[in-house]
């Protein structure tokens, strides 16, 4: 036998053989992917020239034009090198593969005489051998300088490639940088200057988040992203450019007119230009539009986008008689529309990583063309699975159709840089389950990230993106290794599979996570299983209801109605799961955060093998996730030491603002004031055990004391809302107004000389006074000065002076009149410890221990330290939120303490 029949075949071998793949159409998933598939090692060849063009591209953005042409030469010429080196080392390689061949290719015993013999013969015979040895000795050197030199060759290509991807990286994405600072535009940012311009819209425009500033809240904005067509200033000459803006429309009564602007529609406005918030961001501008009147339509929108409005239009209005979670999501779920999402529930998803659903991702696409392909592990037979038999499709047609259904994606949910990435992992990661080629896979994905990047560079620096191809690698890799991993362990397939696909994307993504948000999500992985079995409906019902709107309304109405079961379950999911006491988990953030948090997650992984063989330590590891979850009341105040026992009153951590908890029975309290953030006033009443208020005082209506109003009524039962008689300023009264009547919570005015008790709780309401005996007109003209104060007696005859905001000529008001304070504990200064504080009401009340609630680093330099140095010569003892965090107080008298959270 030779040599060559006497060597495995590894060529075939190597190769995972795909004949046999799904001969058994009833055979489940698992079976697909672990019987007749043999896959060899990650092809993983593609994954640094992917991101060196990533790299590169990212870097040089924010770069200037000459400074990108110096990367790009500088990767380009030593790229150039090593290619030719390649070149040379592979012609080097041949001759010696050659020679090697020619000394290898015959017997040496070939021709020799079958009737030699004697001494003679034995000579001969030993030169001969000793010949032999010493070619096989030459011929095994030349073929270990032969593969020495293929290695070499493949090295020198390698890093060839990658430099000369970095090359193009750089190229392009300088390129599109200095496209972006083409033009007029920039410089007139800079200037601030006014312009008058036409542009063309690019996106569907949405609505900032409700935010406070200080006292007031800030105007809940629109945004479009645009291109400027044409630009004039006052005094200067019509210019035609192509600069990508970002437009901010305070639209007033037009708000829905502006609404419905479809992307390609052309605009004739003016505004104001200031420069983008950050540098090297795809946009040259921001334009604030100045009038809030109807938009100046020059162009319609083309056909295609008019075409894709009207289909999400159909879906929102399909949806319109459901319950508000439904409602809002569905549009989302389907095709990333978020314009109806409130805040709280944005938060709810935020808080358990369920955010990727609200955005379009591979997700959707991959549920549909499952739908037409049939499930995963069933891709090459798709004529006998999924809908493709039904409609008697031969493989080529459901090919067909398959690429039409996606091109119908991209329409439908705007050809964005988004949506098409969605497209291009959406599609790879279909084919990785439907086929179990996943070696081959992530040469696709690499593939993928080169070419999206090279298409649009700023994809670069997108998180999103970054997000999206973790994912989508996390699904090729880690998975279907994790998931064989469990089901050696005796975890049913499907189960063990959608187990490995939550914890992998989650293990990958939670450290980009924490950059953006400093906090790490427990519930995540639990969240995703329970919502993991209603996206495919929902996205399925949802689609089917957009594609019927247009021809048969109340058809799409009833799948919409259908759809809304599995949507109000993901929003329950989402609700459920960021109402726990520890769904989130603070996390040190940035880079350094990231890097602890993926550092942690590795020696987890490492780990994992070994302590799967103890259960009881497996066990210990997850009763201390759930008591991390739930927190019961009684752990968390021996492992924390908040809030302490026998607690009577707490300021919480809200940031700039005021919002407090009168302790008025087991699990009750009275909240005065709300803050400016719903989640910090929930967390706080969440730490404190807090799920029943008998009445919510808002001191005045200024955004820094109401706006938390949500947070507050949150899952609890809550009897009644107080508030000032001063509507000042009337949105935000308008905004508590509308807040109570959602919640339906009655609210009522606050008196002086009012009295009220709730369980061991007690107080006297001492201003605003009424009529022109008590503090005037220039008293209360002002939103502070009409604040609420209160006087308390709380459990254990702890007293407190609470005073809102009242500035000085109130405060001196306050003391004149017929109900003056007196003495008390706990003194809750008045407006963050701003320096405005009457001397005389500190002297009066004498308080032991002083209260000032402010944010760290806030802009108004709250307290003012001649507030607090003239609090300490009073005899109290200072404590601030913004560096203390929470405050709780307990005793009284002598034996009055208070506990800090920081």
């Amino acid at each position: 036998m030779s040599s060559r029949e006497a060597r495995p075949d590894c060529r075939d071998d190597s190769r995972p053989d795909f004949q046999d793949v799904d001969r058994d159409s009833t055979g489940s998933a698992a079976a697909a992917g672990e019987g007749s598939r043999r896959e060899g090692p990650t092809d993983l060849r593609l994954v640094p020239p992917a991101l060196a063009v990533w790299a590169a591209a990212a870097a040089t953005l924010g770069l200037s034009g000459r400074w990108a042409v110096v990367v790009a030469v500088a990767c380009s010429l030593p790229a150039l090198v090593l290619l030719a080196a390649a070149g040379r080392a592979t012609r080097r390689g041949r001759v010696i593969g050659g020679a090697w061949a020619g000394s290898t290719g015959g017997d040496s015993r070939e021709g020799r005489p079958s009737g030699e013999s004697g001494a003679g013969s034995t000579d001969a015979g030993l030169r001969a051998g000793s010949a032999d040895r010493g070619s096989r000795a030459g011929s095994a050197d030349r073929g270990v300088r032969a593969g020495s030199a293929v290695g070499r060759v493949r090295v020198l290509a390698a890093g060839g490639a990658v430099l000369l991807c970095a090359a193009a990286g750089a190229a392009v994405a300088g390129l599109h940088g200095a496209d972006v600072r083409r033009g007029p535009v920039p410089a007139l940012a800079r200037e601030y200057a006014r312009i008058d311009a036409e542009v063309r819209v690019t996106s569907d425009p949405r609505t900032t988040r409700p935010a406070v500033r200080g006292n007031h809240s800030a105007p809940v904005l629109l945004l479009i992203d645009a291109e400027v067509m044409e630009v004039r200033t006052p005094d200067g000459p019509t210019t035609r450019v192509r600069t990508p803006v970002l437009l901010m429309v305070a639209a007033g009564d037009h708000r829905a007119d502006w609404q419905q602007l479809l992307p390609s529609t052309r605009l004739r406005l003016a505004g104001r230009l200031s420069p983008p918030a950050h540098a090297g961001e795809r946009l040259a501008a921001v334009l604030r539009v100045d009038d809030a009147g109807e938009p100046r339509i020059t162009g319609p929108p083309t056909g295609i986008q008019r075409a894709a409005g009207d289909l999400r239009a159909g879906l929102r209005e399909a949806a319109d008689g459901l319950d508000a979670d439904a409602r809002a999501l569905l549009p989302g779920l389907v095709v990333g529309d978020i314009s109806r999402i409130p805040p709280e529930l944005h938060d709810a998803f935020k808080a358990t990583d369920l955010t990727h659903l609200l955005s379009v991702s591979g997700a959707n696409l991959s549920i549909l063309l499952f739908l037409l392909v049939g499930p995963p592990g069933s891709a090459s037979s798709a004529e006998r699975r999924g809908l493709a038999p039904l409609l008697g499709l031969s493989l080529r047609g459901t090919a067909v159709i398959g690429g039409v259904l996606t091109l119908a994606f991209i329409v439908v949910c705007r050809p964005e840089p988004s949506v098409l990435r969605a497209a291009a992992c959406g599609l790879i990661t279909l084919l990785a389950i439907g086929t179990g080629r996943r070696r081959s896979l992530v040469p696709a994905l690499a593939a993928a990230v080169i070419l999206l990047v090279l298409y649009d560079p700023w994809l670069a620096r997108s998180y999103g993106f970054l997000l999206s191809v973790l994912a989508t690698g996390a699904l090729l890799t880690l998975a279907p290794r994790w998931s064989a991993a469990l089901r050696a362990r005796r975890v049913p397939g499907r189960l063990a599979e959608i187990l490995a696909a939550a914890a992998a994307a989650q293990a990958v993504c939670a450290p980009v996570v924490v950059v953006l948000a400093s906090r790490v999500s427990l519930v995540a992985v639990p969240c995703n299983l329970l919502a993991e079995f209603a996206v495919a409906p929902a996205t399925v019902l949802g689609f089917a209801a957009l594609a019927v709107a247009p021809v048969a309304p109340a058809v799409a109405e009833v799948l919409a109605w259908v759809a809304s079961w599995p949507v109000g379950w993901i929003a329950t999911v989402a609700r459920t799961g960021a109402g726990l006491p520890g769904a989130e988990a603070q996390w040190p953030g940035g880079w350094s955060g990231a890097a602890l948090l993926a550092g942690v997650t590795v020696l987890a992984v490492l780990l994992a093998p070994r302590l799967a063989r103890h259960p009881w330590i497996c066990g210990a590891a997850g009763l201390l996730l759930v008591l991390a979850v739930l927190r019961p009341v009684p752990l968390t105040r021996i492992m924390t030491g908040w809030p302490p026992p026998g607690w009577s009153f707490a300021l919480c951590d809200v940031g700039q603002g005021d919002a407090m908890v009168l302790a008025a029975g087991e699990g009750t309290g009275v909240v005065v004031d709300a803050g400016p953030d719903p989640g910090a006033v929930d967390r706080c009443l969440r730490d404190l055990a807090v799920t029943r208020v008998p009445l919510v005082v808002l001191t005045h209506f200024h955004a820094d004391h109401v706006r938390g109003l949500p947070g507050v009524l949150r899952g609890r039962a809550v009897g009644a809302i107080q508030t000032t008689s001063l509507e000042e300023p009337p949105e935000q009264a308008a905004f508590v107004r509308r807040t109570a009547a959602a919640a339906r919570v009655p609210t009522v005015r606050a008196e002086a000389g009012e009295r009220r008790r709730s369980g061991p709780v007690e107080w006297r309401v001492l201003w605003p006074r009424p009529g022109p005996g008590g503090a005037g007109e220039a008293a209360v003209r002002e939103a502070n000065d009409s604040s609420v104060t209160l006087r308390v007696r709380a459990a254990g005859g702890l007293t407190l002076l609470l005073l809102g905001d009242l500035e000085p000529p109130a405060q001196r008001e306050l003391l004149r009149g017929p109900e003056a304070p007196g003495p008390v504990d706990v003194l809750k200064v008045a407006h963050h410890g701003s320096a405005f504080q009457d001397p005389g009401l500190l002297h009066s009340v004498r308080p032991r221990l002083a209260l000032i609630s402010c944010g760290a680093d806030n802009p108004y330099g709250h307290p003012s330290p001649r507030t607090v140095a003239a609090l300490g010569a009073a005899g109290a003892r200072v404590l601030r939120t913004d560096t203390d965090g929470p405050i709780a107080v307990a005793g009284a008298g002598k034996e009055l303490r208070a506990v800090s959270r920081s």
